[in-house]
């Protein structure tokens, strides 16, 4: 997903520079955020390798299984996170590099740590995790415009339902390992809340940051309808998700939430799908 969202977001700064976005341009500049992308996953692993044992659906991780020893994960990690972040800023340009270096410092640094201390630990991950289509962008502009924090905002609220779907999905595994999520909170009743009322309330947020593109003249209107469209899929799928609160200790829920988290995957590439097929290639300021 983040090379997806990376190369929407390339695509859209190559068309408003005029040139053309199938180039080897492109490649490189996913190339670099590819790196610095696998450096940060092995990071993450390597720091949280006791809590991945505790989780079904992580304890085979290598370094949780002791396939892979920690100072060959860090060195790992390292090496890429900064060898493609150096790269990118040869290979494109120096902010290009800065702020993927930026994302996995946020990432790995901030988040991840975080996880095990605040349930706020998602909004503020939400942001480093919403960075790769303006990173794309940059990597093809040079410079940081309001189309570009526009994509941002697209990426950063579409998380949300999408995460606490998963949250709720794996609410017993989080719960064990420790990790602070809306859906671990207690009393269950109150977990089940703030866990449906907040993909709710980004649900109904997306609407307009995902039209807003279309107000910058980044789009057209064939794309404003196409996003309407989407977001009412998105939202239904989000009221859907509210049946947890009847119930919170349904066993039910987990397949309304994966109902969501499964929308949520399908709707993001479809949204910047049909804004590359309407992009207009000039901005309006």
């Amino acid at each position: 997903m983040v090379i997806i969202t990376a190369g929407a977001g390339f695509y859209l700064g190559s068309l408003a520079s005029g040139i053309s976005p199938f180039q080897f341009e492109l490649m490189k500049a996913l190339l670099g955020i590819a790196l610095v992308t696998a450096g940060s996953s092995a990071l993450n692993q390597a720091m949280e390798r006791g809590i991945d044992r505790l989780m079904p659906r992580t304890a085979s991780r290598p370094m949780a299984q002791h396939r892979i020893g920690l100072a060959h994960g860090l060195i790992v990690g390292f090496l890429l996170v900064f060898g493609g972040s150096i790269y990118l800023a040869w290979a494109t340009n120096p902010l290009t590099g800065m702020l993927t270096l930026l994302t996995a410092v946020g990432y790995v640094a901030i988040y991840t740590p975080l996880k095990r201390i605040t349930p706020l630990n998602t909004f503020i991950g939400a942001f480093p995790g919403a960075l790769p289509p303006l990173i794309g962008w940059t990597a093809a502009r040079g410079i940081i415009e309001w189309p570009a924090v526009a994509l941002f905002a697209i990426l950063f609220v579409w998380q949300f339902p999408h995460f606490m779907a998963i949250g709720w999905m794996y609410r017993a595994d989080y719960s064990n390992a420790g990790i602070r999520l809306a859906a671990t909170q207690q009393p269950i009743h109150e977990a089940a809340r703030s866990t449906a009322y907040q993909a709710l309330f980004y649900a109904l947020l997306m609407i307009p940051v995902s039209l807003w593109p279309t107000w910058l003249n980044v789009t057209g209107a064939p794309y404003a309808v196409a996003a309407v469209i989407l977001d009412g899929f998105y939202l239904v799928a989000t009221i859907r998700f509210l049946k947890i609160l009847r119930n919170p200790e349904d066993p039910q829920n987990r397949v309304i939430a994966r109902q969501l988290l499964k929308i949520s995957v399908i709707y993001l590439p479809l949204l910047l799908a049909a804004m590359m097929l309407d992009a207009k290639g000039r901005l309006l300021f």
